[in-house]
């Protein structure tokens, strides 16, 4: 069973089964896809026991998977890397999906996104972001107003946030993915930061944000821990520490020192800690010996 989004209504459909049964029972989306740069969706019934959502904000069809085999997580990988290939490597921003245009987090990851570009004119770097709302947009926004390519790997649904939706709202649908599994969208952001030479000069920077982004932080800052990536090429490392945001975090991890769960400066050796754009601006140029002067 297969349907388009070249269909115009809405309506049942003759089904071949029971009706009548709840474990046979199935949802029909007709959709649109009005974007220019999206392409039409064609949804297929790989599980006929599983019903499609339906979101408000865009009409489309979002199909509920069930991890059936590895190959499906293995496939999702496999083109999160393809995206990379042809975008290229470059700085990943992970942040609050929450706080959104207003907000004075919002206002400051604009403007380091946009002034970090400039240095990234330098490095020849895309923009990588989980392609969400809240300062995650905000980076993304910084860096199309920097002029410079920016990719993402979005998740249908982030935290408190936007409904169910395959789409970006305006980046081209060739600069993102849309990830069903976390595990791929993590391999992806990871990858996007990974120098496989002195040319590649990429970076990770977190903002505020939850527990969304502090488990993407942290699995990066355990992979640069044990070596990982970084081993042969250091990535630089920052933490965006926006009116005092992470000073309890930090606190805490002064106490895991003092418990013996972390080694005096383990922590702080493998990250910079920023309460402004300057000093991460500042930290990059030093890192990869640029001058924030110079024109590319």
């Amino acid at each position: 069973m297969e349907f388009s989004s070249s269909a115009s209504s809405l309506g049942p459909v003759n089904l071949p089964w029971n009706l009548q049964s709840h474990h046979q029972m199935i949802s029909k989306i007709l959709c649109c896809a009005t974007n220019a740069n999206q392409t039409p969706i064609t949804a297929h019934f790989s599980n006929p026991q599983k019903p499609l959502r339906v979101s408000s904000s865009k009409i489309e069809a979002i199909q509920i998977h069930e991890r059936t085999s590895s190959s499906e997580v293995k496939k999702e990988i496999e083109m999160c890397y393809e995206l990379i290939q042809r975008l290229g490597r470059g700085v990943a921003y992970l942040g609050s999906s929450r706080m959104g245009i207003g907000h004075e987090h919002y206002i400051q990851t604009q403007e380091l996104a946009r002034e970090a570009t400039l240095v990234a004119n330098l490095l020849g770097c895309t923009s990588w972001s989980g392609a969400g709302p809240g300062l995650m947009d905000a980076a993304t926004q910084g860096a199309l107003q920097a002029g410079k390519p920016v990719g993402g790997f979005k998740i249908g649904k982030e935290a408190n946030e936007w409904t169910s939706t395959n789409f970006h709202p305006y980046l081209p649908s060739h600069t993102y993915l849309t990830c069903r599994f976390f595990s791929a969208r993590k391999h992806g952001l990871v990858d996007a930061v990974v120098r496989n030479s002195d040319q590649d000069k990429t970076g990770v920077i977190v903002l505020p944000g939850g527990i969304g982004t502090l488990d993407e932080a942290f699995e990066i800052l355990a992979l640069i821990q044990l070596e990982r990536i970084g081993s042969s090429l250091p990535v630089p490392f920052i933490l965006m520490n926006y009116d005092s945001f992470y000073t309890k975090l930090l606190e805490f991890l002064d106490v895991c020192e003092d418990w013996g769960t972390v080694s005096k400066g383990e922590v702080s050796s493998l990250w910079k800690v920023c309460n402004n754009n300057s000093e991460a601006l500042a930290y990059l140029a030093q890192f990869y010996n640029l001058h924030l002067d110079n024109k590319p």
